[in-house]
């Protein structure tokens, strides 16, 4: 299978766009076009709708993408294991929205800054899709949320290193009584993120006593923490997420805090993954980790 055809094809799926990947590739819009009807006459399917302004993936397209994405990462990983020189080449990185906006520009900016030739490319989800993108070598490695010591998410054959320590707490409307137990809550909405959000899944726990009762909360599910932590200040939600993310907020007044429990962000990767590049990513991690003086323990 040639490499080549499978970057030409990833990028104009990306782009949806034959002249910006061009541009990208440094090659022209017709080579581009050529290498995409190369590469669907030697498999047999089409792989792109073609209109004027875009070009949208087939059904077709959409399943061979993943594997071309898996196919490229894996080759790159090859050459960077069999050329374990400076850092150099793609590292995937994926992470929650929280270790994102609280946790992350610093060490990435260290990171770009001691090895700029390597290129960061960095997704956001919650930990279930994550765990399932490291495995399925879509991206390289995730900082994923597990609470200490349990099994929570089942078995996750991945190796973790814990790197930040969060104090999740339970955001009411500014002004709302003292909370001791689910049923002092009077907005009965929780709003969080999709389901595969592990603090999702830890406030549910917590709201129907680790399921001894019936859930009494509807779910409205949004996009962001702001969008969580601007329903919980209007009134009409409660909402979890760590303190730190908390801190960064604007009009913190406008809403109460009630601690719930502290949750490990770790380092995820697939077992046997060691390029030069992950390796100093997982160096620089290190450096700014609430377990530095822990050691680096694996959960």
């Amino acid at each position: 299978m040639d490499l080549a055809a499978l970057a030409v094809f990833r990028t104009v799926a990306r782009e949806q766009s034959v002249t910006r990947a061009a541009e990208l590739l440094g090659r022209v819009p017709s080579n581009v076009t050529t290498r995409v009807q190369q590469l669907e006459a030697e498999i047999g399917v089409a792989l792109f709708q073609r209109d004027k302004k875009r070009m949208v993936l087939t059904a077709a397209g959409e399943t061979y993408l993943d594997y071309a994405e898996r196919i490229l990462n894996l080759a790159e990983e090859a050459q960077q294991r069999v050329k374990p020189l400076a850092p150099f080449g793609t590292l995937r990185v994926g992470s929650m929205e929280c270790a994102v906006a609280s946790r992350l520009p610093a060490p990435l900016a260290r990171y770009s800054a001691a090895w700029p030739q390597v290129r960061i490319e960095l997704t956001t989800a919650p930990t279930r899709p994550l765990i399932e993108a490291v495995l399925a070598r879509r991206i390289d490695c995730a900082l994923i949320a597990l609470p200490s010591g349990e099994g929570w998410l089942g078995p996750t054959p991945l190796d973790t290193v814990p790197v930040f320590r969060e104090d999740l707490v339970l955001l009411l409307p500014h002004g709302h009584p003292e909370v001791h137990t689910a049923e002092d809550i009077k907005p009965r909405t929780l709003a969080t993120f999709a389901p595969g959000c592990t603090y999702r899944g830890l406030a549910e726990d917590w709201l129907t006593d680790q399921g001894r009762r019936q859930m009494a909360f509807a779910i409205q599910e949004v996009r962001s923490y702001h969008a969580m932590f601007a329903c919980t200040a209007a009134g009409s939600c409660v909402s979890v997420m760590p303190r730190g993310l908390v801190e960064l907020m604007d009009h913190r007044e406008a809403v109460e805090e009630k601690p719930l429990r502290t949750v490990d962000t770790y380092l995820a990767s697939r077992p046997g993954f060691a390029t030069s590049a992950f390796a100093a990513f997982r160096e620089t991690l290190g450096e700014f980790s609430d377990f530095k003086e822990e050691g680096d323990g694996a959960g």
